[in-house]
This record gives structure tokens, C-alpha cells and sequence, in this order.
């Protein structure tokens, strides 16, 4: 039996939740997701997947 989990939807599913319960997070949860992908982007993701 093979179990895959994406961590994706489950971290896009979690800053869903805290934007509606906190909407000032909302700026802090766009920068850091930018952040990521800029370094995703700029180093490759090597082993990593997500």
C-alpha cells in the first residue's frame, strides 16, 4: 500500500483557514509564499518536491 500526501493543498487549505480567522495575516502569508517560490525558482528544487 502506498500512501502519497501533496503538501500543497494542505498548506493552501491552512492559509485559507487563518486568512478568514485573521485577515492581517494575509500579508504575511502572500510574502513568504513569493519568498518560496522565488527560492524554488532560483536554486532548482533538487530532491525537494512539493
Amino acid at each position: 500500500m502506498n500512501l502519497s500526501l501533496n503538501i500543497g493543498p494542505i498548506v493552501a487549505l491552512v492559509a485559507g483557514v487563518l486568512i478568514l480567522l485573521i485577515p492581517r495575516l494575509l500579508n504575511y502569508i502572500v510574502a513568504v509564499y513569493l519568498i518560496i517560490i522565488g527560492l524554488i525558482g532560483l536554486f532548482g528544487t533538487g530532491s525537494l518536491r512539493i
